[in-house]
């Protein structure tokens, strides 16, 4: 009899549990929905993470302190604790090192911790973005090495990528198609029966777990290149003096037209997960064009930014060396406290070249973790005022109420011209259309 034999109806009994190793903004949200139906253990090296988690507190802010106050998680630091339970689920990040090479060293960490704590009988499964062959080449034999146990014959493993948007209320585990896939038959109908059980979307079963990996690299690549083509549009349409947004509003009338918007592209998705693909692509000797052309141009929309506001300064007959410039959001994402590979951080960059620090304020962002990561303290709405120019760069809920009132408020009154960069296109152009202001988007 197989290993794994019946392991899924021992999880629905309660005689088994499910273990979630990495309970960040994927992990944490997959460990509370399973956790409705089944025991949970949740796993976190963040001892921090772990008591905030404990302490009724939700630091993502993905499903909220009400949430993680009612929920059966049992939240620990504690790997031992792996060794409680048989269906393992990794949910930790792949980032990019910073010559754009993969970085698999959490996934690679993550193995060897749950290596050590792996018992027979157990599925493994994996969800963090990964080039094809990840899994089987990487993480199977840094499995077999630290457990002893032979994968196949004491362990099985699967892949099924995460799906999870951060900040969307919408689109969530339990409402999006779960691509899943096992090492084998009775892997994949273990792995997606589980799912089963939470996602209400239902599953996609993945002919291999190549094929699951290969599927979440493209759908941020695909999406990576499609707003490359706006943001190439754009710089385009900018020299020509048109509006973009209205280009894209005008064209978006047409029912195949693919309704894709410039923009910054950060996160730890659709800017990172390009290059896994173009990494494996020149092991095998090939060289993107396309992919790695779009990721250029996406990689340098900060810059452009900076440069733009930089021309619009000398163009209001301000200096931009002696320029009061305020940045409103931090975050890669609208609503979403995280602020890991943000692509704002370029234009804050890059107008310190210009001799300009820019004043911050971000009342949504993990204001440590901005200290941590970029040294940049926040400031407060109320610091906002006597600015030469106001930068919109995430699209806050709290960012979508503001008023031409409020707008002209930020500024120097002395000035009789304000510099406004949405970069989001979130106001309406024709309330800042006067001689009084200096409106540019995207």
């Amino acid at each position: 009899m197989s290993t794994i034999s019946g392991l899924y109806d021992k999880i629905t009994e309660g005689s088994e549990a499910i273990s979630l190793i990495g309970l960040g903004y994927v992990g944490m949200p997959i460990a509370v929905a399973f956790a409705k139906k089944v025991k949970v253990i949740g796993f976190d090296l963040n001892s921090e993470k772990i008591r905030l988690y404990r302490s009724g507190i939700d630091p993502t802010r993905e499903v909220g302190d009400e949430v993680i106050r009612e929920t059966t998680v049992e939240f620990t630091d504690d790997p031992g604790r792996l060794k409680e339970a048989r269906f393992h689920i990794v949910a930790v990040p792949t980032p990019v090192n910073e010559d754009h090479t993969p970085d698999l060293r959490p996934v690679e960490g993550a193995s060897r911790l749950l290596g050590r704590n792996l018992t027979k009988g157990s599925i493994v499964v994996f969800e963090s973005t990964v080039y094809p062959g990840v899994t089987e080449e990487v993480c199977v034999p840094i499995l077999e090495q630290e457990s002893g146990l032979i994968c196949g014959v004491d362990f099985k493993i699967g892949y099924s990528p995460e799906r999870i948007n951060p900040g969307d209320k919408v689109h969530r585990l339990e409402t999006i198609v779960k691509i899943v896939s096992g090492m084998d038959e009775e892997t994949l109908e273990e792995v997606a029966r589980v799912y089963e059980l939470v996602v209400e979307a239902g599953v996609h079963r993945a002919s291999s777990i190549k094929v699951a990996e290969a599927a979440k690299v493209i759908e941020n690549s695909q999406r990576d290149i499609n707003i490359a083509f706006m943001n190439e549009l754009s710089i385009i349409f900018n020299k020509m003096g048109i509006d973009t947004k209205s280009v894209l509003e005008a064209a978006g009338t047409k029912w195949n037209f693919l309704k894709f918007f410039p923009g910054l592209v950060g996160g730890h998705c659709i800017g990172v997960d390009p290059y896994y693909l173009t990494y494996k692509a020149e092991q095998l000797g090939y060289h993107s064009q396309i992919i790695l052309a779009g990721r250029r141009i996406n990689d340098d929309m900060g810059k452009y930014v900076a440069e733009c506001v930089v021309k619009h300064l000398i163009r209001a007959k301000l200096s931009p060396g002696a320029a009061r410039v305020a940045i409103l959001g931090f975050t890669f994402k609208e609503n979403c406290p995280d602020t890991r590979n943000t692509k704002v951080i370029d234009i804050y960059n890059e107008l310190l070249e210009y001799g300009i620090t820019p004043l911050v304020v971000d009342g949504m962002a993990d204001a440590e973790e901005a200290k941590e990561h970029y040294g940049i303290v926040f400031g407060r709405m109320e610091d906002v005022k006597h600015m030469d120019a106001v930068i919109l760069a995430v699209a806050h809920e709290e960012f979508l109420q503001l008023s031409r009132e409020t707008v002209e408020s930020f500024y120097n009154p002395a000035n009789e011209v304000k510099v406004l960069a949405d970069i989001k296109g979130i106001l309406n152009e024709k309330d800042y259309g006067g001689e009084d202001f200096i409106y540019w988007r995207l």
